[in-house]
């Protein structure tokens, strides 16, 4: 019976935090668009890849030898 002393305001203190925390992720909008990321990693990129760098003359790629 003297724990419920202890346990019950404790309990009451978690609840009012956790009802802070909450109100304040629904107050900066992380709940706003619960479904556009995963929609987003469906879609393809808009933008092409860029070319290649070619070697200029003289100059060989990493790997390949002189003929």
């Amino acid at each position: 019976m003297e724990s419920l002393y202890l346990l019950i305001p404790i309990s009451v203190i978690l609840v009012f935090i956790i009802g802070l925390l909450f109100w304040w992720s629904l107050r900066n909008g992380q709940y706003d668009d619960l479904e556009g990321p995963a929609y987003r990693l469906l879609l393809d990129d808009r933008d092409e890849l860029p070319a290649r760098d070619t070697p200029k003359d003289g100059e060989q790629r990493a790997g390949e030898r002189d003929a």
